[in-house]
Formats: C-alpha cells, structure tokens, sequence
C-alpha cells in the first residue's frame, strides 16, 4: 500500500468525518445531490456575476444563439 504524499486539508478531514456516519446508499445519494446543489449554485451565481458585470442583456443571448457554427 502506498503512503500519502500529500496531507489532506481540512476540507478533505471534514468530509472524511462526515461520510463515515453515513448509513444508507440513500443517505450517500442525498449527501451527493447536497454537495451537487452547492456547487451548481455557485456556477450559477458566477454566472450571473459576468452577465451583470459584462452588460448582457437578452438580445445579447439571441444573438449568440443565431451565431453560425
């Protein structure tokens, strides 16, 4: 068995803590589609950061949506 080269951060330690309580496939899914959720909507924040931050408007996605491929 290999050792670890790399230390795992406190994030990793969190996770780690928290997936050994886990008792049901169920309870795995849900915790998957939690953590799933969280980053879709920070996705979706940035998002709506560089639409803000950049002046899109609508007529700017018409007018991607009818750019020739």
């Amino acid at each position: 068995m290999e050792t670890l080269q790399t230390p795992l951060n406190q994030a990793q330690l969190e996770l780690l803590k928290l997936f050994s309580r886990v008792k049901s496939e169920e309870e795995l899914n849900e915790i998957r589609t939690i953590i799933g959720q969280y980053y879709a909507n920070k996705a979706i924040a940035e998002a709506n950061r560089l639409w803000d931050e950049r002046g899109y408007t609508q007529q700017t996605m018409n007018d991607w949506m009818n750019e020739p491929t």
